[in-house]
């Protein structure tokens, strides 16, 4: 995935919490997710569009 298809508005960022647990999101721009530590999901970045639906996430293994 090139970057100019991850890229998400940083002001959007700011106002996005995981659907789940209400809680903060970090951006990893390698893979292109949003990822919620208190969750352990990964929601995908598509087309700079977060895919912000928890059946879309990818869970977070150890």
């Amino acid at each position: 995935m090139n970057s100019s298809t991850s890229r998400v508005d940083p002001k959007l960022l700011e106002l996005l919490v995981c659907p789940l647990t209400k809680g903060r999101l970090t951006y990893d721009a390698a893979a292109g997710e949003l990822v919620s530590e208190k969750a352990r999901l990964a929601y995908p970045i598509r087309d700079g569009i977060p895919i912000m639906l928890i059946s879309e996430a990818r869970e977070i293994k150890d």
